[in-house]
C-alpha cells in the first residue's frame, strides 16, 4: 500500500461521506440552489489564493530543483487553471468578476486557510504537502465519480464543474501532488509521517466543513 493509499484509508469515513453530501449530490444532478453555488464560488476563490500561497511556501523550503519546479506547476495550476474556472463562472451566473475579490471569509474558510498557512510556515515540506493534498485529490475523486453517476448533459448548470474536476489537466495536478507526497513520506521518519497523517486528516475534515458551509450559507454570528 502506498503512503497516499494509507492516507485515503485513514480518512476513509470522511471522504466516503462527501459523496452523499447534499451540496455534492446537488452539483451532480443539477438541483443545487444557485445562491449556494455562488456562495461557494466566492468563498473558494478567496480560499484558493491562500492555497496557492502555501504551495509557494513549500516550494521555497524545497531543496531540490525538481521539487521546486513541481511546486511551481501546482501554483500555476491553482492560479491559472482552477481560479480561471471560477472567473468563467461569473458570466454564467450573472456575477461581476470583481465580486470574487470582495467577500469576507466565512468562519470555516478563515479557519481552513489559517491552518494551511500556519502549516506551510511552521511545518516541514512533507507535512505541508500532506495538508494540501485533500483539496486537489478530493475534488478529483468527487469530479470523476460525478462524471460517472451524475448528470453531465447540457441541462445541468454545473456540468462545467464536473468536467473541470474530472479533466485530464486536473488529473495531472493530482498526480504531481501525490508524487510529491510519496517522495517526502519515503524520506520521513515515524514522527513526521504521523504528523503528515494528522495534517491530511485535519484538511479532510475542513473539506467536509467547506461543503457544509456552502450548503447552509454560513455566516459569522457576532
Amino acid at each position: 500500500m502506498s503512503f497516499c493509499d494509507e492516507l485515503r484509508y485513514y480518512a476513509r469515513d470522511i471522504w466516503d461521506n462527501w459523496h452523499s453530501h447534499p451540496f455534492i449530490t446537488g452539483i451532480g444532478d443539477g438541483s443545487l440552489d444557485r445562491e449556494k453555488y455562488i456562495y461557494w464560488i466566492k468563498q473558494d476563490y478567496v480560499y484558493l489564493r491562500d492555497y496557492a500561497r502555501v504551495f509557494a511556501l513549500a516550494g521555497a523550503k524545497a531543496r531540490e530543483l525538481a521539487d521546486m519546479q513541481d511546486f511551481a506547476k501546482l501554483v500555476d495550476g491553482v492560479l491559472n487553471t482552477e481560479m480561471a474556472l471560477h472567473r468563467n463562472y461569473c458570466s454564467q451566473f450573472g456575477l461581476d468578476v470583481s465580486e470574487l475579490d470582495t467577500p469576507e471569509k466565512s468562519p470555516t474558510c478563515q479557519g481552513y486557510t489559517d491552518f494551511l498557512v500556519r502549516t506551510g510556515a511552521m511545518e516541514t515540506v512533507g507535512v505541508t504537502i500532506a495538508a494540501l493534498l485533500p483539496c486537489f485529490w478530493g475534488f478529483y475523486e468527487i469530479g470523476t465519480r460525478l462524471r460517472t453517476v451524475g448528470d453531465t448533459s447540457e441541462n445541468n448548470p454545473y456540468r462545467a464543474w464536473i468536467e473541470m474536476y474530472s479533466s485530464a489537466e486536473f488529473a495531472k495536478l493530482v498526480k504531481w501532488s501525490k508524487k510529491l507526497t510519496e517522495k517526502y513520506a519515503q524520506n520521513a521518519g515515524a514522527k513526521e509521517k504521523k504528523a503528515m497523517k494528522e495534517a491530511f486528516l485535519i484538511s479532510s475534515k475542513y473539506e467536509s466543513m467547506f461543503w457544509e458551509m456552502a450548503q447552509v450559507l454560513e455566516e459569522w454570528k457576532y
